[in-house]
């Protein structure tokens, strides 16, 4: 257990380095850019990008879920190559062709999307929908094989080249919010071609012995209605508030999602680095066990960062952005949230991957999209972008717990329910009471809500959350990690 766990760690750390890098530079960026593309652009942006993910869900048809399961069903290079090349050669045709046609309708496309006619900023997008997905398989390939230094190199560079090419077309040639999108997806295609170039002769060589492509797909294509409905949740939001409430409030908003990104942070290296390695458990035992363990690690470390951006989002706002981008901290606490319940179910739905009965995905998800859809309409009018992310909460509520339902009779996995308790019962009190009782402006409030912040692991210890055996081996990476500082 403490192999796969230590394993889960080195992938995290790799899949993380590139965030870290891009929401350091994003923190002291932001400022900048947010001058200079303003509520409006800056909301152009986010619901251009989001568009971008819902469609390269759909336009992949489950193609890189496929590749990461059935990568590990057979040992053989030479299958292996196989599958890679399939899946390579079916998401450049799928992705091309879907492009042309929206390339070709961008004009009518932009107005739906964005309420403004915009088609030389809609085609950049189409250009980001082609890079992004075929990039993404490509991330996978280096993930299967856990070729953490190189994922690690590609998505450094692809994360330092944006940052350059967005100060040059925004801050130095005025392209505004043309600018930030053209900086993404240019770098990204580039990274891509970078990368097809060391692959080439994997990508390119004919071998015998992959899974057919109607097996492929007959495991992919029920992933997919599942996908585009929980992203969905993220696009339906933006598209309510941009036509209800005008693009400066989807900015308002779509600043508040880039804070909550300090969950996404760790939500999102979760979601790369853990199904290869749950997948590559062979004993069910042994896989009971450990995904309920790393169930409770998540909910305990996702949690705690919650908890931060609930206490000290006001200060976050005004340190980031124009007074006129206030408004966003009423977002942050759902959103983040949200977010962290995302990573809940990427775990129901490795369960549901290794008992094969990835059908049973969609029925959760549309549950989740339709209690989004209703809550959307009762609470924005409301409470605006804070009742968005309460929609989104939910939404991910009713989700999951549909999903819980439809899976734990496929394979049963050993969650530690007690501790799962007390850990949001602590977490969620500590989190509620400091933000009630707190300041809410000056260096006292940022104070007073960092010392509670920072009790919440002393209270989790103290009322006896952790084992024995965990405050041993907590004890043992201390003392090495003393030793290793008195050395150097």
């Amino acid at each position: 257990m403490g192999g796969y766990l230590k394993r889960l760690v080195s992938s995290l750390g790799a899949y993380q380095l590139s965030d870290v890098v891009s929401k350091v530079m994003a923190i002291v960026l932001l400022p900048v850019f947010t001058r200079y593309v303003g509520t409006n652009g800056y909301g152009i942006v986010e619901t251009l990008a989001t568009f971008v993910i819902l469609v390269s869900i759909l336009v992949r048809l489950g193609m890189i879920e496929s590749f990461v399961r059935f990568y590990y069903t057979d040992q053989e290079r030479e299958r292996r190559d196989a599958l890679v090349r399939r899946a390579f050669v079916f998401l450049l045709v799928s992705t091309t062709a879907v492009s042309v046609v929206m390339a070709l309708f961008a004009a009518p496309l932009s107005t739906l999307v964005t309420t403004v006619r915009i088609p030389g900023t809609f085609r950049i997008a189409v250009l980001g929908l082609w890079s992004f997905t075929n990039l993404e398989l490509a991330y996978a390939i280096l993930r299967v094989d856990e070729r953490l230094r190189a994922y690690a190199t590609a998505t450094v560079a692809n994360t330092l080249l944006t940052i350059a090419a967005s100060l040059l077309l925004v801050v130095g040639l005025h392209r505004s919010y043309n600018g930030l999108l053209l900086a993404n997806y240019g770098v990204s295609t580039l990274v891509l071609l970078a990368l097809w170039w060391t692959m080439r002769e994997r990508l390119l060589r004919r071998s015998a012995g992959a899974e057919p492509l109607r097996t492929l797909l007959n495991f992919g294509l029920p992933t997919v209605p599942a996908e585009a409905s929980v992203y969905a949740l993220s696009v339906l939001d933006r598209q309510y508030i941009v036509h209800q409430h005008g693009l400066s409030a989807a900015g308002l908003y779509s600043l508040a999602v880039k804070i909550a990104g300090a969950v996404a942070f760790v939500v999102r290296a979760f979601y790369y680095a853990w199904p290869p390695l749950a997948y590559s458990v062979t004993d069910d035992a042994q896989a009971a066990r450990l995904y309920g363990l790393v169930t409770t690690y998540y909910v305990l470390l996702s949690g705690w960062a919650v908890a931060g951006l609930t206490l000290e989002a006001r200060w976050i706002v005004r340190l980031l952005a124009p007074a006129s981008f206030y408004g966003a901290y009423r977002a942050v606490p759902w959103l983040s949230l949200g977010w962290a319940m995302y990573g809940l179910w990427v775990i129901l739905l490795v369960v549901a991957g290794r008992a094969k009965v990835t059908r049973r995905n969609f029925p959760a998800a549309l549950v989740g999209l339709a209690v989004n859809i209703a809550l959307l309409t009762a609470l924005v009018p409301a409470h605006g972008i804070a009742g968005a992310g309460i929609a989104l909460v939910g939404a991910y509520a009713a989700m999951l717990a549909v999903m819980y339902v439809l899976v734990r009779g496929a394979f049963s996995v050993s969650f530690e329910w007690r501790r799962l308790a007390h850990i949001v019962l602590l977490i969620a009190g500590f989190a509620l009471v400091g933000d009630l009782l707190a300041p809410t402006h000056g260096a006292a409030g940022l104070l007073t809500r960092a010392i509670v912040f920072l009790a919440i692991p002393p209270a989790l210890l103290a009322t006896g959350f952790a084992h024995r055996e965990e405050i041993r081996q907590a004890r043992t990476l201390l003392a090495r990690a003393r030793s290793f500082g008195s050395r150097a």
